[in-house]
């Protein structure tokens, strides 16, 4: 079990607009965040992220890489994102199901600088489903391996 904490919250109404930093979102099991772009999409409910990996990705690319420019929904304090699908993440009382690596796009380069794609890669976090639904707070605790739920 390693532990840690929501840092920032992040959503953006439609593709290609800013996203918004709130203090608190709902996460609808199985649906998504209400107000974000992908609310509603079948699998892509949720990307998570973390500060820790941001560090990383930020000294390959010579800047400060800030975690609202990455267009990921959720970042935490530190630890590494699980990335293999169907691992399993808790964000406040909230359960995710991995799906895929966030893979960086070249949107990105045009956000952050030439080669921020190159060195987000395998730092930019995972894309989650939502298999709970609850509200989700800035400070909230997170667990990046929560034992297998009762519903397994």
């Amino acid at each position: 079990m390693f532990r840690s904490e929501i840092a920032a919250i992040h959503i953006a109404p439609a593709s290609r607009l800013p996203m918004k930093a709130v203090d608190s979102v709902f996460a609808e099991g199985g649906v998504g965040l209400v107000g974000d772009r992908y609310h509603g999409s079948r699998h892509r409910h949720v990307t998570v992220q973390s500060l820790t990996q941001l560090a990383v990705a930020s000294e390959a690319l010579g800047t400060q890489i800030h975690a609202s420019d990455t267009r990921r929904n959720i970042t935490i304090l530190d630890g590494d994102i699980p990335a293999t699908p169907g691992d399993r993440i808790r964000l406040g009382a909230v359960d995710l199901e991995v799906v895929r690596i966030a893979a960086p796009c070249k949107l990105l380069d045009d956000v952050i600088g030439r080669g921020a794609k190159i060195a987000l890669r395998r730092q930019a976090g995972s894309v989650c489903r939502l298999l709970t639904s609850g509200e989700l707070h800035v400070g909230d605790a997170v667990d990046l391996r929560p034992p297998t739920l009762a519903t397994d």
